[in-house]
């Protein structure tokens, strides 16, 4: 082979395989858009108001315990719903929170059982209502006062598969 051609060669040799590679590669089936209904609390109190808050969920224990660390804000509707398999006293810390919370401890019946409100940050003493739990929902510290949330008042889930 003349050295004027000796780079076709290894051009010769690769050509098949690029067009075997493009001969072999796929798209995927154009399908129909599926919609995922995001989860939500309603939160209705004693006085009739409803107040839905969209949440993240917590179902395993590593999800359980990291929780909301290390986020620096949370939108004003927007929480985080801990699931747990068994109604008992739950505590919670705040390590590596950033943000202040408050966490309504949500009883097996869908009641609120407990508040803490305004949870510091960054601290880690238990915060615990000292009554039992299924559901631990966090919001915004300051949350339940601005909506007058008590213990007692009802919680409805929508789109939040049971444990």
């Amino acid at each position: 082979m003349t050295p004027r051609l000796a780079w076709l060669a290894p051009a010769l040799l690769l050509a098949p395989a690029v067009l075997l590679s493009s001969a072999c590669t796929t798209r995927p089936a154009a399908g129909p858009l599926v919609t995922v209904p995001t989860p939500r609390v309603i939160v209705v109190t004693a006085a009739g108001a409803r107040l839905p808050v969209t949440v993240e969920l917590a179902r395993s224990d590593e999800e359980r315990t990291r929780g909301l660390m290390n986020r620096r804000e949370l939108a004003p509707e927007a929480g985080m719903l801990f699931f747990f398999s068994e109604n008992e006293r739950r505590a919670f810390w705040m390590k590596n929170t950033l943000i202040p919370l408050d966490m309504l401890f949500i009883d097996d019946g869908g009641r609120v059982a407990g508040l803490v409100e305004q949870a510091e940050p960054l601290t880690t003493s238990p915060r615990d209502p000292g009554v039992p739990s299924r559901y631990v929902l966090e919001v915004n510290g300051g949350w339940a006062a601005r909506h007058g949330v008590r213990p007692g008042d009802r919680i409805e889930f929508e789109n939040v598969p049971r444990y």
